[in-house]
């Protein structure tokens, strides 16, 4: 059972949700909040209680980012999932810094909801491919992604050639393994083959994960 705290200021999305997930056979709602704070304080007071936080970004008095930080500090084994809207550039970036395990736009089916909560329940990271392509416009936008600021890693300091490095670069940009080959000049074989090196070398499971990996550890 995936134990579930959702923190959401609109009670309508916030009961919503309770209702919805308490349908589901392997989720149990443990709680709801108001705010980022009301979350951290339920995690802090039930040790051991929530395994993932559904987690709005907007909120009043702690909003998510903020909330994710103080949660993955309180509590590192615990999950937190963002449900976001599109619009929400300046918290994205912040909020998978501090720990966030992806993101989900709010106009997603439950279904695919109750999926993010078990994907990041399992250590898998989890981004709506729109906001990956969001994401990759504003790292060009300030010029990240050509090289990384002072003080951070590099690509080539994972150990990764410059090959695999224009390939987590697109993958961060969010486009397939079929939009990397055209642009590459490369088979759609030979880009998978290159992802499961990257893979294999970063520790990471999926393409997903190489996405938020660079965008933790690279990208300004």
């Amino acid at each position: 059972m995936i134990r579930t705290l959702v923190a959401d200021d609109d009670p309508f999305i916030r009961e919503s949700l309770r209702l919805i997930l308490g349908t589901m056979p392997d989720i149990e709602v443990a709680g709801v909040c108001a705010d980022g704070q009301e979350a951290v304080g339920f995690v802090r007071e039930h040790p051991g209680e929530v395994d993932v936080v559904l987690m709005d970004v907007r909120m009043p008095v702690c909003d998510g980012v903020e909330g994710t930080r103080l949660i993955r500090e309180a509590a590192p084994d615990v999950k937190v999932l963002i449900l976001t809207t599109f619009d929400d550039d300046e918290y994205i970036v912040k909020a998978l810094k501090y720990g966030a395990g992806g993101y989900l736009l709010k106009n997603v089916p439950p279904d695919t909801i109750a999926e993010g909560i078990r994907a990041v329940h399992a250590g898998h990271a989890l981004m709506h491919p729109d906001v990956a392509r969001k994401l990759a416009g504003m790292l060009h936008a300030g010029g990240a992604a050509a090289a990384a600021p002072s003080g951070r890693k590099r690509l080539a300091d994972f150990g990764l050639t410059d090959a695999e490095q224009r390939i987590v670069r697109k993958i961060a940009d969010g486009l397939s393994n079929r939009e990397i080959a055209q642009a590459l000049f490369l088979s759609e074989g030979t880009v998978k083959n290159y992802i499961t090196e990257i893979l294999g070398k970063l520790g990471l499971r999926d393409r997903t994960q190489i996405a938020i990996f660079y965008l933790r550890e690279i990208a300004e």
